[in-house]
């Protein structure tokens, strides 16, 4: 592995201070997880206090995601002279204010623009996290330091969101961005009293963190995340309308499946970490295929309440596993730019947000009905992991650079 992410010495490996570092980082995590999930749940007040429709509301949620995938990469090679604190802090500065400008937005526009903006720090943060979390453990650990990292992610999804959607909608949905903002400036705090400072590489410049997009290899991991997580988010889209319709559970236990569902990525994004320490490749492997079973399970135990919350768990768990291995191969696929290849994975990420739900949505104009999300997700799922088999092959005729 590349020494770009072994910069602190042995000793600094060792600080007690690396466990607040990464609960720092995934403090950053958990407020992002926040305003982005939180806002599905508040579209119908959105729509009231704006005086908007339901397409103008989600478009907000578009662009969120649209400023996810452009500032992803654009921050993160933009950051690459700053040190790895610095550029941490700056970005949880302007996702800060980037919400607090939202709980002011008078009108439609303005709230569109300031959405986008939120979004901007999104997986430039997330990348810079990832960087500065393994290089803060040994590299036999690095899978685990990640998954701890993207834990603020799904831990917002079972605490987090419902929360924030019970003070939108009990005392108004732009105390949302309030809340948000709040957990952003205290990040601001922990970041700066426990992220230990390291120097930038020497070497570090713009165009060396843009030579990631040069490798195939790096396009590749992309991919997989694209396609094989696109299933996750086909079936979590529409994962209200399949419990209420198909499994018939009523409407005010919703919070309950969320809530299953988050715990399973709580679990997953654990395990996953684990696991992407032992072997990259080998978790990829592994997971898609489990990823493609479990929503073919999902599909058929969605008829009935009880199996249906069991699975609901159990998809949550099964997606969350691989989000750690692809963030390791993607370091591992440029280690002279790890901010801007870490970065990439969640601009990946939003991208198989869009494409799951389009295609969920596509079956369901169809007249396929409710399960039929899940059954495209399982066919991304295996066609993700053909992405993965080619890459593999491809890595055993050029192995990635040392």
């Amino acid at each position: 592995m590349s020494s770009v992410l072994q910069t602190p010495s042995a000793t600094t490996a060792r600080t007690p201070r690396v466990g607040p570092a990464i609960i720092s980082l995934a403090m950053g995590g958990f407020g992002i997880g926040v305003t982005e999930f939180t806002m599905m749940g508040l579209l119908k007040e959105v729509e009231q206090g704006l005086k908007i429709t339901t397409p103008e509301a989600g478009n907000l949620i578009s662009a969120y995601a649209l400023g996810v995938v452009v500032g992803a990469p654009l921050l993160a090679a933009v950051g690459a002279k700053l040190p790895r604190k610095y550029l941490a802090l700056g970005l949880m500065l302007f996702f800060s204010l980037a919400n607090l400008t939202s709980f002011i937005a008078p009108d439609y526009g303005s709230m569109l623009v300031s959405r986008f903006a939120a979004g901007l720090p999104h997986g430039a943060f997330f990348g810079v996290a990832a960087v500065i979390a393994a290089s803060l453990v040994s590299p036999t650990r690095r899978g685990w330091a990640i998954s701890m990292v993207m834990a603020g992610l799904t831990v917002s999804n079972v605490v987090g969101v419902p929360l924030a959607t019970w003070v939108g909608q009990a005392y108004g949905w732009r105390l949302l961005f309030l809340l948000v903002g709040a957990i952003g400036l205290l990040t601001l705090g922990l970041l700066w009293r426990f992220v230990p400072f390291q120097d930038a590489h020497p070497d570090a410049s713009i165009r060396r963190e843009l030579g990631a997009l040069k490798r195939l290899q790096v396009w590749l991991a992309i991919l997989i995340g694209i396609v094989g997580f696109g299933g996750f988010f086909a079936t979590y889209t529409y994962i209200a309308h399949t419990m209420t319709g198909v499994a018939g559970i009523p409407s005010p236990l919703l919070p309950i499946v969320v809530a299953l569902y988050g715990l399973g990525m709580v679990a997953g994004n654990i395990v996953g970490g684990r696991i992407a320490d032992r072997s990259v490749m080998g978790t990829i492997y592994r997971v898609l295929p489990g990823i493609a079973v479990a929503l073919v399970v999902y599909a058929v135990a969605v008829h009935w309440p009880w199996s249906a919350f069991v699975m609901v768990f159990v998809v949550g768990a099964a997606g969350s596993m691989l989000v750690p291995a692809l963030q390791t191969r993607l370091l591992d696929a440029s280690p002279d730019a790890p901010s801007l290849a870490s970065s990439l994975n969640h601009a990946a990420l939003n991208v198989a947000n869009a494409l799951g739900a389009f295609l969920g949505g596509v079956v369901i104009a169809w007249g396929w009905g409710y399960v039929a999300p899940a059954v495209v997700g399982a066919v991304l799922a295996v066609l993700g992991l053909a992405v993965a088999v080619i890459s593999g092959l491809l890595e055993r005729k050029k192995p990635l650079a040392a």
